[in-house]
């Protein structure tokens, strides 16, 4: 839901400003988005795919994992908080104290039922428009992952069943299987 949209753009410096109201905010193109948290299952599968991601990247010495809340600035005007965030070794220098400041090798976003098309739509046309070479989205209500690979200009869709081999990162996936499984 965007909250505002005027002649005035905000920046990093208006987005630290905004109070924690446990809501997930966000500056796109200089306009102010906000979300509800998400639900229990999303932050399940989040947590899973962390899990998975951390003990084969991080663990592994690979780069770094981070899960939201964590602020990426991909521009002036643009500060995002991804579900889910991978920096390789090789692209560690746009780590800064308060936040990312560049960008990622790998964003994921799990969508949430009220709001499919931030993700789909606005978010990966900014992940395209700012050279993120990896891109999921995690549909926990389908059980599915659709992941983008940039290629010429372009995100192309990656085939893949049961396991999500990431296309940054040689020997590293994701076991889809282990998502989905119910808590209680």
């Amino acid at each position: 839901m965007t909250i505002h949209k005027d002649s005035i753009k905000l920046t990093y410096e208006h987005y630290a400003l905004i109070p924690n109201d446990g809501k997930r905010h966000e500056i796109i193109e200089g306009d102010h988005y906000v979300n509800p948290a998400p639900n229990l299952f999303h932050q399940i599968v989040s947590q899973r795919i962390q899990f998975q991601l951390y003990t084969q990247i991080q663990l592994a010495e690979k780069g770094v994992v981070f899960c939201a809340p964590v602020d990426v600035q991909l521009h002036d005007l643009t500060i995002v908080q991804p579900d889910l965030v991978v920096v390789l070794s090789g692209n560690m220098d746009i780590l800064t104290k308060p936040k990312i400041d560049g960008v990622p090798d790998l964003m994921i976003e799990i969508l949430s039922p009220g709001n499919p098309k931030h993700d789909r739509e606005i978010k990966m046309k900014l992940y395209l428009q700012s050279g993120i070479q990896e891109y999921w989205i995690v549909d926990p209500m389908a059980e599915a992952i659709e992941q983008y690979q940039l290629q010429d200009d372009a995100y192309r869709l990656v085939e893949h069943e049961g396991v999500v081999s990431l296309t940054i990162a040689d020997g590293v996936a994701v076991d889809t299987a282990e998502l989905w499984k119910p808590v209680v």
